[in-house]
């Protein structure tokens, strides 16, 4: 698979999912607070160079992955650079369609517990500021309501690309390493 099918991949992954918590959120009447973030500012985020390889693409076709490079170098932040605190709007991402997986599945996601139940996952803010909606949605899922189920997503990412998968970065490092991927691959096919 080369890369641009590699991305295309990644993106169809990120479609359907995407969809799925559309249709969760309009089923649960549950929503992130207008301009949050909060989860963003976590600085134990890791995720796989794969999640980020559309966004690594994007950049080299805009002509930024190096700009983007000595960005991730020069900024030793464990908070991840793609986040914009004086961005204006409903969240805080500067690339809000390019964002990675664990970005994507946090709040409207399943995992699955020990005994092969899906428990609700979400942050705090929601927990207490749409108490009864998450009590509802948290009950339904263990009921098998449907939901994004963390797990399926992963192997569905882990089946386009073991290696690049494989292993989980602090966040900044998983962008970096799939912007030096996207280097490397245009390094050996053009002049």
């Amino acid at each position: 698979m080369d890369l641009e099918e590699k991305v295309n991949a990644v993106n169809a992954v990120f479609q359907k999912l995407d969809q799925e918590i559309a249709d969760f959120q309009q089923s649960t009447k549950l929503h992130c607070k207008f301009g949050c973030g909060k989860c963003c500012y976590k600085a134990d985020i890791e995720a796989s160079a794969l999640e980020f390889l559309p966004f690594a693409l994007d950049l080299y076709r805009k002509d930024k992955s190096f700009e983007w490079l000595d960005r991730l170098k020069q900024t030793p932040s464990s908070i991840c650079l793609i986040l914009n605190p004086t961005q204006s709007g409903a969240g805080l991402c500067s690339e809000y369609p390019h964002r990675g997986l664990i970005c994507r599945l946090f709040g409207y996601s399943a995992r699955t517990n020990k005994y092969g139940q899906k428990e609700y996952v979400t942050c705090q803010i929601i927990k207490t500021e749409q108490t009864e909606q998450y009590e509802t949605a948290a009950k339904a899922v263990s009921a098998g309501g449907a939901i994004p189920v963390m797990n399926q997503y992963y192997m569905q990412l882990h089946a386009i690309d073991m290696e690049l998968t494989r292993d989980f970065y602090p966040i900044n490092e998983a962008i970096k390493r799939a912007i030096e991927y996207v280097l490397a691959y245009y390094a050996y096919r053009e002049n």
